[in-house]
């Protein structure tokens, strides 16, 4: 029985909905509202609803992780990340089930306004990116089970975010939209490595095949590793293309290198702080670039 005093009802929900993530909702829609400006396509209210959408979306998504591996057993007495609302007996599983429900259906409400504005390729990605957060932990095959859910993080908190927050503003596509939403997914997907890496015991007990149990922790380390350099170096295609302010996102540099030298010879629950740093990395990746990309268009 747990025994950790109850933390307030405000405290409970925030923790619930993991705000210290939400680095990956919000960069990667920044980054497109700066790329549109930057190419004179801005459009201030389909930007807000692509952020408040893809913040949704995210909530809702952490809200159903927590139902999901509560469920399933994985969020243990064992587990060594931050206590979890289900497990801790906090918050009941059918609220938090429902409360995801809810997010969900208050993302499809803010999609409606982007689908009239961006047509049958909004729809197609908004009903995809609401399916592959349910099924993320959820469903008969639930991604993070399988060892895929890397994948799902690249496309929907990467290219699909950038590219989709993009195109309902500029009813239109560039290259350079692709090579960003690469940049902050690789990022995201470097938050879930550290994620999977500190998780791989309590994981590989319950059967969640993620890639650092597949693979074994080298493998989540150098996944790590790889997707911080690799949101880096597409920048110089982007400079490339006619957007030179985007390597404003280089001067995160040294935080990367830093955070990419921890996880080499850290374990345990002292990454913790590592994943929270990795997620402050992605945030400061995409204000980087953003600022870069206004400045260098004299907007900012």
């Amino acid at each position: 029985m747990h025994t950790l005093p109850r933390p307030p009802p405000l405290t409970i929900w925030l923790q619930a909905i993991r705000p210290r993530t939400l680095s990956a909702g919000v960069a990667p829609v920044a980054v497109a509202a700066a790329l549109a400006a930057a190419d004179g396509v801005f459009h201030p209210l389909a930007a807000a609803f692509a952020l408040i959408g893809a913040l949704a979306l995210q909530i809702g998504t952490n809200l159903h992780n927590d139902y999901e591996d509560y469920v399933r057993g994985a969020d243990g007495p064992d587990r060594i990340g931050p206590q979890r609302a289900a497990a801790m007996g906090w918050i009941a599983p059918e609220r938090l089930k429902a409360a995801a429900i809810a997010t969900f259906g208050a993302a499809a409400l803010v999609g409606v306004y982007l689908i009239l504005r961006g047509g049958w390729p909004i729809l197609a990605l908004g009903l995809a990116s609401i399916a592959a957060g349910w099924s993320y932990t959820g469903g008969p095959r639930p991604l993070a089970y399988l060892g895929v859910a890397d994948l799902f993080v690249l496309a929907f908190f990467g290219l699909a975010a950038v590219v989709g927050g993009y195109y309902v503003q500029a009813l239109a596509l560039t290259p350079a939209a692709w090579w960003l939403g690469l940049g902050v997914g690789a990022l995201a997907t470097a938050i879930l490595a550290v994620n999977n890496l500190r998780d791989r015991d309590g994981d590989a007990r319950v059967g969640k095949r993620t890639l650092a149990v597949r693979f074994g922790p080298r493998f989540a380390r150098a996944e790590h590793s790889a997707c911080v350099l690799a949101a880096h170096l597409v920048l110089l295609p982007v400079a490339l293309q006619g957007r030179p302010g985007a390597l404003a996102g280089l001067l995160a540099l040294p935080l990367a290198l830093r955070l990419t030298a921890r996880v080499w010879r850290t374990d345990g629950p002292a990454l913790n702080p590592l994943l929270g740093g990795t997620a402050k990395l992605l945030a400061l990746y995409g204000a980087l670039v953003s600022a870069g990309l206004l400045l260098a268009a004299k907007l900012l």
